[in-house]
């Protein structure tokens, strides 16, 4: 690297470099996997020393000490993805949540309606060109930091470069923290092994066709998924994350992103997910781009792959087809993220199949089961995806397709791949809204 850059004269401890941040400052924090830790932690103990700083984010990994009560009238934050380190501080009122589409997140930097003072960061050591990569998190991260008055880095030894439109230059860095430790990893849990969610992966696995292009999520249905994919063939990636499963189906010669219509041989992300060995797989991987999330999550770059198939989750689905996934009643629990992008980038797209697929009941505390195919949404409940966007639904009991079919059609559909032990009261409730 040519000392032209002066990277030297930019290297700062963690508490000398968050001294820049001041009282009322906007402050944009790298996310998921990719938190800042050592930043993070500096910039706690500096929040005694100022008031009113907004914290902007989404996902986030990890604990959150950032929000704990003592940081009331310091450190706020404006998260655009409700994680569960930060879930409580919203319920109870001490955090901000704002609803926006992924894909018009960073608009909001860009467009300076959330204009960034500075920008906290996580990246791999600058190559001979002074360039470093944002790693495991570019989607949001690139276009806030390439908005931000001042720009805050971690310089991680440990952390994956990663190509595509992933890299930002070490001349644009206000202050450089080296550091050298390991990403930390996100595993899947063991709910991926049972019975409900391998009947749902399998129900999802039948609409994939040879030759498609997917976006599989993070969680126990989408990782279910990609055991089930082992006999497709030339299967493609475009998403905003990918975990581990992955690197099997390449290896395997299934996934080849052969015929993808867009970035042909490319799998394209926003973010990843995972242990190690998925940091270390995409680790100077030309198969891998990472893109910004404006890009990758813009529905009509989506539905520019054909065949698109996209698979997301739901809290609740109602007899019409209305989606809630981000609040319980009016209790606010995840966010929008990009299934909306993702439901209208398919359905846009040549051969697209928008799927939301979800078990059909939920287990409250007391132990008693209730429907999450209901006949209307629990008063409060928040509209991710219209009815007017939903096409499959899909439970462990079956697929309903729902694309052109009136509400009679629909209520019917759903009722079928409802949990039976609700069949009769959901009969009931749909001939009471006069739906069947």
């Amino acid at each position: 690297m040519s000392p032209s850059f002066n990277y030297q004269s930019r290297v700062a401890t963690a508490e000398e470099a968050v001294k820049v941040i001041k009282s009322g400052d906007r402050v944009f924090l790298t996310g998921n996997v990719s938190v800042p830790q050592t930043l993070l932690a500096a910039l706690v103990k500096h929040a005694p020393n100022v008031q009113n700083v907004e914290i902007c984010q989404a996902l986030t990994v990890g604990s959150a000490d950032y929000v704990a009560p003592e940081m009331e009238g310091h450190l706020r934050v404006n998260s655009m993805f409700i994680s569960a380190n930060i879930r409580k501080a919203v319920q109870e009122g001490r955090a901000d949540f704002t609803p926006v589409l992924l894909s018009e997140f960073p608009l909001l930097f860009k467009r300076g309606v959330l204009p960034v003072d500075v920008a906290v960061i996580h990246v791999s050591t600058p190559d001979e060109h002074g360039f470093c990569s944002l790693g495991v998190e570019v989607g949001l991260t690139k276009s806030a930091a390439e908005s931000a008055k001042i720009i805050i880095a971690e310089v991680n030894e440990q952390m994956p470069r990663t190509l595509g439109d992933s890299f930002i230059h070490v001349s644009r860095l206000t202050h450089i923290v080296p550091v050298n430790y390991p990403i930390p990893e996100h595993k899947m849990t063991a709910e991926g092994d049972s019975d409900i969610i391998q009947r749902i992966a399998g129900h999802v696995a039948s609409l994939i066709p040879d030759g498609a292009t997917m976006q599989l999520g993070i969680g126990s249905i989408p990782d279910a998924v990609l055991k089930f994919l082992v006999d497709k063939k030339d299967l493609g990636i475009h998403t905003e994350l990918f975990s581990d499963g992955v690197i099997d189906l390449v290896n395997m010669g299934v996934l080849t992103n052969a015929r993808k219509t867009l970035h042909p041989g490319k799998i394209l992300a926003g973010f990843i997910l995972g242990t190690q060995r998925l940091y270390g797989w995409v680790n100077d991987n030309p198969m891998v781009e990472m893109h910004p999330t404006e890009y990758v999550n813009d529905p009509f770059t989506i539905a520019q792959n054909d065949r698109m198939v996209a698979v997301n989750s739901a809290i609740e689905v109602d007899l019409t087809g209305q989606v809630c996934a981000d609040s319980i009643g009016p209790k606010l629990y995840s966010g929008v993220g990009g299934q909306l992008d993702f439901i209208y980038g398919a359905s846009r797209s040549k051969g697209g199949v928008p799927i939301i697929a979800l078990p059909s009941t939920a287990t409250m505390r007391d132990g008693t089961a209730v429907s999450k195919i209901t006949a209307m949404l629990k008063p409060g409940a928040g509209v991710v995806t219209s009815r007017n966007h939903v096409r499959f639904v899909v439970t462990e009991f079956g697929i309903a397709d729902l694309y052109g079919k009136t509400i009679r059609q629909r209520a019917q559909a759903l009722i079928k791949v409802a949990n039976p032990i609700f069949h009769d009261e959901l009969q009931r409730q749909a001939k009471e809204l006069h739906y069947i």
